[in-house]
């Protein structure tokens, strides 16, 4: 019986340690020792990150290429987990995820619950709308339907245009892909998003058409991580040599002007 016992409690050993040691957990280990830090993104952001379809369904894009060159950097290995933009802070403060890049911009709101890194991009917000809705400047949104990414920067904005302009209904959807798809069947009578991503869709439909929504401002990108998480720091230094070597130039133009190929 002893004997029995003692063979039952090695078996238990044993699945325990397999247990541990196929952990994908968050800040756990690489198969060659290195760290292995997991990022949280919502793939549906592109030129920033997208599911290439084309390519194993692998997820590629600008974030995508700064958070490899900077983990390969600081001797991480990078695990990427997608899901919906409106739960990725929620996953910071859970644990599920050591740090965030999805082209979020800080604001007051969002940074009560994490902390950012140094801006590594900047863009506009744009209303896109098809061409036959002849909406064109901020007051021809009067009594529309606006499209927005539910949790983002511009869903505060729309919500601001509520309280200036009379009947403006806005509508959440978690993908951009939704936004546009939205848009092409009347569904809604505009979308704001950010410009550096409208630009892929306007290529592809003529019928598509934008404005600047604050051409005088401009919004920035930032990573986000867990309040006081010493990853901020080592981010922001690569995040500076990336700057001051070309290296986000050329990942810019890379994404922005050339449809992600490089040169």
């Amino acid at each position: 019986m002893k004997k029995f016992a003692l063979i039952l409690s090695i078996m238990a050993t044993m699945v325990v340690l397999a247990a541990c040691g196929s952990s994908e957990s968050a800040n756990g280990e690489g198969e060659d020792g290195k760290k292995t830090l997991v990022m949280g993104t919502s793939a549906d952001y592109k030129p920033f990150e997208f599911i290439d379809t084309a390519n194993s369904d692998e997820i590629v894009g600008f974030d995508i290429d700064i958070a490899k060159h900077i983990t390969e950097e600081l001797g991480y290995e990078l695990k990427i987990e997608n899901m919906d933009f409106s739960g990725l802070i929620a996953a910071l403060n859970s644990n599920k995820v050591d740090f965030v890049f999805a082209g979020m911009s800080p604001n007051e709101k969002r940074e009560k619950q994490v902390d950012f890194s140094d801006i590594y991009y900047e863009a506009h917000n744009a209303v896109v709308s098809m061409e036959d809705t002849s909406i064109e400047e901020i007051s021809d949104l009067e009594g529309k339907k606006i499209g927005v990414q539910l949790g983002s920067i511009q869903e505060g904005k729309a919500k601001e245009l509520q309280e200036e302009y009379e009947g403006i209904e806005v509508i959440q959807r978690d993908l951009i892909p939704q936004l546009v798809e939205e848009l092409k069947t009347g569904r809604i009578d505009a979308a704001i998003i950010e410009d550096s991503v409208t630009s892929g869709y306007l290529e592809k439909n003529e019928k598509l058409t934008q404005f600047i929504l604050d051409p005088n401002t401009s919004k920035g990108s930032a990573a986000a991580f867990p309040e006081d998480s010493e990853l901020v720091e080592e981010f922001n230094k690569e995040i500076e040599n990336m700057k001051e070597s070309g290296k986000m130039d050329e990942l810019i133009k890379k994404w922005f002007e050339n449809g992600g190929k490089s040169e």
